[in-house]
């Protein structure tokens, strides 16, 4: 059973999607008509813009969803069983199993991009890796013992991989106990802000009211969200788990256990890049 994964902000660099665009037809198609609803060129920023440029929130979610839809609308009898994004690309998959139209998402993707963007100018805040600790209750329980400043876990990405976020002086207060308590690891990460934490809140409610307003379909396979690490079908769940997303973890460890306890035998990353296979082979063992 074939799980389509969808990457998500990170794996963008300069010249993605050229090679898509070149192909011409219904790839150069959705190139286009992403520059006109963006109402600037994206696709000239991905071909040819520098990493500064594709560095941009504003530019660097639109362009990472771009390239995964394009590369999925490619697929030749695509019939997902199962898809899962990683935070952003969470988009990507719900127009690969049809909850929403290519354009719908793109906008929505947008806006989400914008108010995140925003949020992090609002705070001075951060995330980092945490690598090779003891459990993953450790590293929360020492996130939970800091009161005075925001720091949560935010992406569980691979067993012994696990990335936090918050406050700068939260993230380094972090950073020094996990250090204390023998973490061999803590990088900090060229990141805007603190993504998947409470800092996100100014722009989850922004995202709440256009996802409210957007048209979401039954999908055509179950979407594993990184909220709750399920299978989910219904267009109303989905909308209020898209909505949680920019303050909750990202449980991608627990949706790729989940897919695998539900069925899939062979995992097709569908995006620039491969993080996310590189994950799952270490989720898998």
């Amino acid at each position: 059973m074939a799980a389509y994964v969808f990457p998500g902000q990170g794996s963008q660099f300069t010249g993605m999607g050229k090679d898509l665009y070149e192909k011409g037809g219904i790839a150069q198609q959705m190139f286009n008509r992403a520059d006109e609803v963006l109402g600037f060129k994206l696709s000239e920023i991905m071909f040819t813009g520098s990493d500064e440029d594709l560095k941009q929130t504003k530019v660097t979610q639109p362009a990472v969803f771009l390239h995964s839809v394009v590369m999925a609308a490619l697929i030749e009898n695509f019939n997902p069983a199962m898809v899962a994004g990683h935070s952003l690309g969470e988009f990507s998959a719900l127009v690969a199993n049809k909850t929403m139209s290519f354009e719908d998402a793109l906008q929505l993707v947008s806006i989400r991009a914008q108010a995140m963007q925003k949020a992090c100018e609002l705070v001075p805040s951060t995330m980092a890796a945490v690598l090779r600790y003891e459990s993953e209750k450790q590293v929360e329980d020492i996130c939970a013992s800091i009161t005075d400043e925001v720091v949560v876990p935010a992406n569980y990405n691979a067993p012994g991989q696990l990335v936090i976020s918050g406050t700068v002086k939260g993230i380094d207060i972090a950073t020094e106990k996990l250090t204390a308590a023998g973490v061999r690891r803590v990088i900090k990460l060229q990141v805007g802000g603190a993504f998947h934490s409470p800092l996100m809140e100014p722009a989850r409610k922004e995202l709440a009211d256009a996802i409210a307003k957007a048209n979401f379909s039954t999908p055509i396979c179950p979407i594993y969200q990184n909220v709750t690490a399920q299978a989910e079908t219904d267009p109303t769940v989905i909308k209020d788990n898209l909505v949680k997303q920019l303050t909750a973890p990202v449980k991608w460890t627990q949706s790729v256990q989940q897919m695998i306890a539900d069925g899939a035998t062979e995992f097709i990353e569908v995006g620039p890049g491969t993080v996310l296979m590189g994950l799952i082979a270490k989720i898998k063992g």
